[in-house]
């Protein structure tokens, strides 16, 4: 026997309806199949897929903001904890 390969494509064990409604989906209303979680039960691994829209470009900008926000929030409470004020 040759050494598997780990990295193989895998099947995906769902109905061929469910497969093509999925597919239809993300192509045509431009959705993003998201895996939400991965675990193992029974020798298989199993995945929670979820359809998601991306974020707009407004979206973006405001996120980002959020976030460089929060991090310069953070930074300024640990350098007070530290007393390096």
């Amino acid at each position: 026997m040759g050494a598997h390969d780990p990295n193989r494509p895998r099947k995906l064990l769902l109905n061929r309806s469910e497969i093509a409604r999925l597919s239809a989906r993300v192509g045509q209303e431009r959705l993003a199949l998201i895996p939400l979680s991965l675990y193992f039960k029974d020798g298989r691994a199993k995945v929670e897929l979820a359809l998601a829209q991306g974020r707009t470009k407004g979206d973006k900008r405001q996120a980002l903001a959020k976030k460089d926000a929060q991090r310069d929030i953070d930074r300024e409470m640990g350098r007070q904890r530290k007393g390096n004020v």
